[in-house]
């Protein structure tokens, strides 16, 4: 009678198998990247070694197969360049001058034909240096909270919903923290030349950067949305959460670019810049992480819905980099990337710059500068590069719905 009930129950233990829920560790694994003890993870430092190791750990708790030349590693040396506008040489081994970074890479291996790459760089500035917007003469831990450990947390939770949930699809993922981007995009351009899988079988490749600081208007831009024919329908189909702005062009300052530049589809998620953009505030507290699960969970189901769409055909797009006008000044602000009405609006403005100087406000929308009208970032930049250094203009902005117009000196 014993052995009837012990196997009863172990019966109904079977038919009561739970359903794999999938961790959520956002919120955590922000704090631990952003933390001082990595010191701003610059790539080739030891901060950037430690957060190489945290990433590796994570890979090893998701189950992900490892999918680097070592392990979850792919290391790659390069010369940092002496000149901005010299390209920046990979070297086989290390020598004098020589820095060593670390993309670290994990699989799910559905047993697919195609592989999806999921990625987000995990490097930032350390104690600031170049590319850093802080102006203050002590050093400081840029400890890149939004830019970008708010991108690698996402792609870990990916993982994590992704791990027993869509094994059934004709799509492998490949989850890839890149090293190098803010020196280059060069984890990713080393990767894209040194794929750990076969690059044909790389279906298309989703970037997540910045996208720790979603505004109250719930504005989430996608780049990369004419790189693929099936891009445009399925963001639409899925999104019942974002004022989407939609932005058509592969090439942008992030390492989708490297994917896009190989012929391979691709989506970028962003939610703005801001006052803390490569600056040491960039901290974990100041992200909105109700927005980060929604996003998450967004990226999720345009996963799922590509999954059934097989093998994504690669389309060219326009490169509107190639038509940014050059100029020698600039107002001192931070642009809204994510407005689209009329204008360009001011995001945030820099201490003792021409804008503070001439009283212009964050949320200020500038409408005309000297004799241009201002109707978007690309009019914005225009009427910018045809002033030099000293000269004066007038400038016109809409604040609270009405007209202020102010002089400035550049």
């Amino acid at each position: 009678m014993k052995n009837i009930s012990l196997l009863v129950l172990f019966l109904s233990l079977i038919g009561c198998k739970q359903e794999y829920k999938p961790e959520n560790k956002i919120k955590e694994d922000v704090a631990i990247l952003a933390d001082d003890k990595f010191e701003g993870r610059q790539t080739g430092t030891e901060g950037e070694k430690a957060a190489a190791s945290y990433l590796v750990k994570r890979f090893e708790e998701l189950g992900l197969q490892p999918k680097g030349t070592e392990g979850y590693l792919q290391a790659f040396n390069f010369k940092p360049k002496t000149n901005p506008h010299d390209e920046v040489k990979f070297t086989s081994v290390a020598e004098d001058s020589t820095v060593i970074g670390t993309n670290v890479i994990g699989f799910i291996d559905n047993k697919a034909d195609q592989t999806i790459v999921i990625g987000a760089h995990y490097d930032h500035l350390g104690y600031g240096g170049e590319g850093s917007l802080f102006r203050e003469e002590e050093k400081a831990i840029h400890n890149g909270a939004d830019d970008n450990a708010s991108g690698v947390a996402l792609m870990l939770n990916l993982a994590s919903k992704l791990k027993n949930t869509n094994t059934n699809t004709s799509n492998n993922y490949l989850f890839l923290a890149f090293s190098g981007e803010e020196m280059g995009l060069l984890g990713s351009n080393y990767f894209v030349k040194n794929a750990t899988i076969p690059k044909e079988k790389i279906n298309y490749m989703i970037n997540m950067d910045m996208v720790g600081r979603m505004k109250v208007d719930s504005t989430l831009a996608v780049y990369g949305t004419g790189t693929s024919p099936m891009f445009k329908q399925t963001l639409t189909a899925n999104n019942n959460s974002f004022k989407l702005i939609e932005n058509e062009s592969g090439v942008g300052p992030s390492d989708h670019t490297s994917f896009y530049l190989g012929d391979i589809p691709v989506l970028h998620f962003f939610t703005g810049q801001h006052e803390d953009y490569h600056k040491p505030g960039d901290d974990s507290e100041k992200l909105n992480y109700d927005g980060m699960n929604l996003i998450s969970n967004y990226i999720f189901e345009v996963i799922t819905d590509l999954d059934n769409n097989g093998k994504l055909s690669f389309r060219k797009t326009k490169n509107e980099s190639e038509e940014t006008p050059r100029f020698k000044v600039g107002l001192g602000v931070v642009p809204d990337y994510l407005y689209d009405g009329e204008g360009m609006r001011i995001d945030g403005v820099s201490e003792d710059k021409p804008a503070q100087r001439a009283g212009l406000l964050k949320g200020d929308v500038v409408v005309k500068l000297g004799d241009s009208s201002v109707v978007d970032m690309m009019s914005y930049m225009r009427a910018l590069s045809v002033f030099d250094v000293g000269n004066k203009t007038k400038v016109k902005v809409l604040r609270d719905g009405k007209e202020v117009e102010t002089e400035i000196e550049f």
